[in-house]
């Protein structure tokens, strides 16, 4: 039970941090105009496990969008992973878990029962496991 509390601990820090000092890649593709303007018409969101997703309709350039930041992503928890001695899953999910507090009013995110929702001026519903 100390190790798990621990592990989420040390999870929810390196999280943080990754959230205060950014991802040079993907903040990077993530000021992307077609990143943000996708972002603002609700055809992405944040999924609970840490990656983007598209919110209906899938075109060519939204999905090489999204695989492109997602590939990004992928690579960020797999190097924090290793040096927090965590699964790239369980970190992803804790980078899910912040990147869903960080959505402001009118995007999209994922809900623990993997529905779409709109975020309103409260806060965005989470799941359990989230530290």
């Amino acid at each position: 039970m100390a190790q798990t509390i621990l592990k989420k601990t040390i999870l929810a820090i390196a999280a943080a941090a990754m959230a205060v000092s950014g991802m040079v890649g993907v903040a990077y593709a993530q000021r992307d105009p077609a990143y943000a303007a996708a972002r603002s018409a609700g055809q992405v969101g944040e999924k609970m496990d840490g990656y983007l997703g598209i919110v209906g309709a899938e075109t060519p350039a939204l999905k090489r969008l999204v695989d492109n930041i997602n590939i990004q992503r992928r690579a960020v928890y797999a190097e924090r992973a290793a040096a927090e001695k965590a699964t790239v899953e369980e970190y992803a999910m804790t980078s899910g878990c912040l990147a869903i507090s960080r959505t402001v009013p009118g995007e999209k995110y994922q809900a623990p029962d993997g529905s779409w929702q709109t975020r309103t001026s409260a806060p965005p519903m989470r799941d359990s496991r989230c530290p």
